[in-house]
This record gives structure tokens, sequence and C-alpha cells, in this order.
């Protein structure tokens, strides 16, 4: 059993992994939202290959915890997803999950082209990590 964590954007798409007992979450890729079906594709590519069981997708609330444009756009994204896998999807409260990965990047010294998908398969590997967290799963 293994869960993969999606941290999905317009331009690009952080994917992040548990390891198969589900005790960390780890960044694996980042894929570019190019707005076909291709980026589907390379998702359940992904979820066969790592025998993913659980998708887990940060959805962006508002600080005041209201949902906006972002959180429509989200949600649009995991219904279309659903039309290419019947793997079961969840969502865990992505708030802060950017800002917390870009500080630690900071902190790395990463810079330039390596920090676009970094931010990406980082976010999404916090994601993951919080909702494996908050379900006692880690």
């Amino acid at each position: 059993m293994r869960l993969m964590g999606i941290d999905y954007g317009d331009a690009r798409v952080g994917i992040a992994l548990s390891d198969p007992l589900m005790i960390m979450s780890q960044g694996f890729k980042t894929i570019k939202n190019d707005g076909t079906d291709a980026l589907y594709q390379e998702i359940v590519s992904i979820i066969k290959e790592k025998e993913v069981t659980k998708i887990v997708i940060g959805l962006p609330k508002n600080m005041d915890n209201s949902q906006g444009f972002r959180t429509d756009a989200t949600m649009e994204f995991a219904e279309k997803l659903k039309t290419f896998t019947d793997v079961t999807i969840d969502f865990s409260d992505e708030r802060l999950t950017t800002v917390s990965a870009h500080g630690f990047l900071n902190e790395m010294n990463v810079r330039g082209k390596k920090r676009k998908g970094a931010v990406d398969t980082l976010s999404a590997a916090l994601i993951l990590e919080t909702y494996m967290k908050k379900n006692g799963l880690c």
C-alpha cells in the first residue's frame, strides 16, 4: 500500500509518494501541466508502477477557511482524475505548504531553475505528510 500526494497547479503538478510502510512521504517528481490529458496519463502511469492505493490532493483554502477559485480548479482536476483511475481520492488542507516549501529551499540555498520544480514536489510531500500525521498513519 502506498499513498500519493498531489500539489495541483496550473503550470506544474507536484507528486509525492509514501514508502510502502507509510512511515514517511518523499517528493517524487514534478509534472508539467500542459492542459492536456498527458498529465492524467502520467499520473495514472505512476499509480500503476508504484501501486498507489490512495491519492491525497492538497486543497487550497483561504486563511479564513473559505474556498476560492483555486479550490474550484483543484476540485475540477480531481473530478477529471477520477475518470482516469478508480483509486480513492481524498483531500488535505494545504494552507502554508508552499510557504513552508520556500522556507526549506531557502535554508538549503536552492536557487534558479531547480527551485521551480522542487517547490511543487516538496509541497506535495508536505501535503502527504500532513495527511499521514492527521490520520495516524506515521
